[in-house]
Parts: structure tokens; sequence; C-alpha cells
């Protein structure tokens, strides 16, 4: 994590110093919430998926881009609920409706990787079954 503002140095950051804030803030987020339990065995099913039904690069992208999607608005939503317990009480009142939001983007992200993933797996499932029936 980034030093507090009055405790940095005068010159600016390197790009590896940020690289490494950022995947630490990934590896907060990840390790802070359990719901990144259950994205992760999705995203792991998704991947064996890819591979037991021998999907082409187009769908491998798809899939990739819904957990990639799905990973960053949980990130997003992990980062606003640590905002929230930091505040006091009457400020958490006036923004509490930013929770629910937040919440809103993973379902809203999650039900968009349920219908990419359906028309993805749905498809080459439907072509398998056909071709053995």
């Amino acid at each position: 994590m980034a030093p507090p503002a009055g405790d940095r140095p005068a010159r600016p950051r390197r790009w590896r110093d940020k690289f490494a804030e950022a995947a630490d803030g990934v590896w907060l987020g990840v390790r802070g919430q359990s719901s990144f339990c259950v994205h992760f065995f999705f995203a792991i099913l998704a991947g064996a998926a890819l591979i037991i039904l021998d999907c082409d690069r187009h769908d491998w992208c798809f899939v990739a881009g819904c957990i990639g999607l799905v990973t960053c608005t949980e990130l997003v939503n992990s980062a606003i609920e640590t905002l929230f317990r930091g505040l006091d009480p009457a400020a958490r009142d006036r923004v509490y409706p930013c929770l629910h939001m937040a919440a809103g983007a993973v379902l809203v992200a999650s039900g968009t990787a349920v219908v990419i993933g359906g028309i993805v797996f749905g498809r080459r499932l439907l072509v398998l079954a056909g071709s053995h029936g």
C-alpha cells in the first residue's frame, strides 16, 4: 500500500511500485471477500468447460472477458464496502444507497456472464448432443 500523503517521497512513483500496489489491492480484495470463492469456482468451471468442449479462441475471449468483468466489479464493490466501514455513522446514513448500487453492479456483471456463458456453452452442448443423438 502507498504510504500516507505526508510520508510520500517527492519523486514520482515508479511503474513497478504502482503495479505492486495494484496487485496488493487485488490480493486485499480477494482475501477479504468470501464471494470471490464463488466467483473463482465458476471461473475454474468455465475454464474446464472451455477445454472439455474444445471451444475456439473467440469463446475463450468472451469467457475471459466475463471473468474479468465480474472480478473488476467485485473489487470495486469490495473497495466501496471498505470505505463505508471507515465512515462515521452520519456519513454512513447518507451514502448507504451506494452499497446497494455497488452490489447491483456485481449482480449485473454476473448476470451478463451467465447469459454469455449460456450462449457460448449452450451452443457447444447442442452441437455435441446433436452429434451423439
